[in-house]
């Protein structure tokens, strides 16, 4: 990955606190897992930032380099990869993933 596109990843991770990088947009999910997730973001009201790689080849190629992951949704909090789909449903049914929105957030 070049460091301009890396660079453009990092500002967009820094400028949100919660980043969704998924197909289609939050109000529109183009995927089931993407939906899954803005879901499941919900539940736990968090105020989140959603990018659709669908719209940029480059930054879709950029994101699986960065997190080392192959697949979207990726969901970040605090600048941190979290994880995918199954991943992000996991968490939220053991209650793991309240705490860390909250405290991104300033609630804890």
């Amino acid at each position: 990955m070049d460091d301009q596109l890396r660079q453009r990843i990092e500002e967009i991770l820094g400028s949100h606190k919660i980043v969704l990088f998924m197909k289609g947009t939050k109000s529109f999910p183009q995927c089931g897992f993407s939906a899954t997730v803005v879901e499941v973001l919900k539940r736990v009201n968090a105020d989140f930032h959603t990018v659709n790689i669908l719209q940029d080849a480059d930054l879709r190629q950029g994101m699986k380099d960065y997190a080392s992951w192959p697949t979207f949704p990726q969901l970040y909090v605090d600048g941190r990869f979290v994880g995918g789909c199954d991943i992000v449903r996991d968490m939220y049914e053991g209650g793991e993933l309240q705490p860390i929105v909250d405290k991104a957030l300033g609630r804890a």
